[in-house]
């Protein structure tokens, strides 16, 4: 099959998640044709698995202003712009009515399992940039499929590919094995199921950032109804000043109070912090519990639970045929990844970016959102809108606008900020000294060494 002229075909955007969304409404701002390829049945199928967690970001900061024109006519209007909406109010009240307005320009149940030029594999030079591409597709009946598009957007995210508990970034041996006890997700306390899998239970949290914050905050909640439940909370680094965030002072005050709630979680003694602990085994007792074992030999108490909430990281497998061009260590674009390195920036902002710094090789070909950042933890949903207007602006021929910033991001309001966040292992950036593995009560002296 002769492959069609690239002028006639749409810009293909992978994920009907919010910066999905937003993409294909800048894209009918700038009267390009968007096609939206959701694996999941509905609009922002990932948000939908946290629908119960709450954003740090209020309502005025999580829409898109084309977003909001495009639902305009049909009556929406946004919700208070200073309310804090949960993952389930984001969706029920913006996100899924934008993919409704969109209409068939979003297809459901169409997974993306590669993406190529036509007729050229990523070694072939020749007429590459002429090309269009094609996708590759299977449909919710499990048929095969291929598209042409003249541009692609992959906004499919990280959250299907969550880090492991292992600190080697590979999963800890033994992690497999114990599927049936991990998850990778904050758990719903309010499912009354989820509840008794945790209430009365010993559960380890492994992470420090807002997720981290989120599960101890809940469990604890859980702890002051079920008294035998209990918590240890493992940390790859050690207790400083920033481990919380940013507090009082933080730009974003939900993110604040966040950390805020964590602290007090564990201050009146609901939860137990190991710090210095890298992962490296999961064993089981004989009774059938948990053991985790670290790098330096040590065995923690036996849990029942573990919740691993260690970050995310891109799905590549489905580009392996397009030329991108990522930093060896995030993942993320080339001129991106310096300004959003946690091994270096622990205080300040990211600076809002656009089409420069999300440009690869392949001409034409865009990572956009969480999956831009590759395994950096610090994204806001405005970098994300952001991202689609510039990147808009530039496939329609407006370079002046596709150049210049329109957005202005608050700060962290805290020197560690890679510590807000689902983070990588910062170890050196992120507190004020090497940690000391030991074991300790929030709120007790700290131990000799330590921060």
């Amino acid at each position: 099959m002769t492959a069609p002229a690239t002028r006639d075909l749409p810009v293909v955007v992978i994920g009907a998640g919010p910066i999905g969304l937003a993409a294909a409404a800048h894209l009918l701002e700038r009267q390009l044709t968007p096609l939206v390829l959701e694996s999941g049945p509905a609009a922002a199928s990932s948000v939908r698995d946290w629908s119960h967690v709450r954003l740090f970001s209020p309502w005025g900061e999580v829409t898109d202003p084309a977003a909001e024109k495009l639902l305009a006519p049909t009556g929406w209007t946004r919700p208070d712009e200073t309310a804090y909406p949960t993952g389930g109010d984001w969706v029920e009240q913006y996100l899924q009515p934008l993919a409704d307005t969109l209409g068939d320009r979003v297809r459901y149940g169409a997974t993306v399992t590669g993406v190529s030029r036509a007729g050229r594999d990523r070694i072939v030079d020749t007429g590459r940039d002429s090309q269009p591409f094609v996708v590759h597709l299977t449909a919710a009946d499990g048929r095969e499929e291929r598209l042409f598009a003249g541009a692609v957007i992959d906004a499919s995210g990280t959250w299907t590919t969550p880090s492991p508990a292992g600190a080697s970034g590979l999963a800890a041996l033994g992690e497999k094995a114990a599927a049936d006890r991990i998850t990778y997700r904050v758990p719903d306390l309010k499912d009354p199921a989820v509840r008794a899998r945790y209430a009365g239970k010993r559960t380890a949290v492994i992470g420090s950032g807002a997720s981290a914050f989120t599960a101890l905050a809940a469990l604890a909640d859980l702890a002051k109804d079920e008294t035998a439940t209990h918590v240890v909370w493992i940390l790859r680094r050690g207790i400083s000043g920033s481990t919380f965030g940013g507090g009082e002072s933080d730009q974003l005050p939900a993110r604040g109070a966040l950390g805020l709630a964590a602290k007090a979680a564990v201050d009146h003694g609901h939860a137990r912090a190991v710090t210095g602990f890298r992962a490296e085994a999961i064993d089981r007792d004989g009774d059938g519990r948990l053991i985790l074992a670290g790098e330096d030999g040590r065995r923690l108490d036996p849990v029942d639970e573990i919740i691993v909430l260690t970050g995310f990281r891109p799905d590549l497998s489905f580009l392996s045929e397009i030329r991108l061009g990522l930093d060896e260590r995030l993942q993320a674009p080339t001129a991106l990844a310096p300004l959003i390195d946690p091994n270096v920036h622990s205080c300040g902002t990211v600076y809002p970016h656009g089409v420069n710094e999300l440009s690869h090789p392949e001409q034409d070909v865009y990572l956009v959102g969480m999956k831009s950042y590759g395994r950096a933890p610090t994204f806001l949903a405005m970098t994300g809108y952001e991202q689609v207007r510039s990147i808009t602006a530039a496939l329609a021929g407006d370079r002046e606008a596709a150049e210049r910033v329109e957005l202005i991001l608050p700060e962290t309001g805290v020197c560690g900020g890679a510590g807000l966040f689902d983070e990588p292992d910062t170890t050196q950036n992120a507190s004020c000294c090497t940690p000391v593995p030991a074991v300790l009560q929030i709120g007790a002296a700290t131990p000799a060494g330590g921060c």
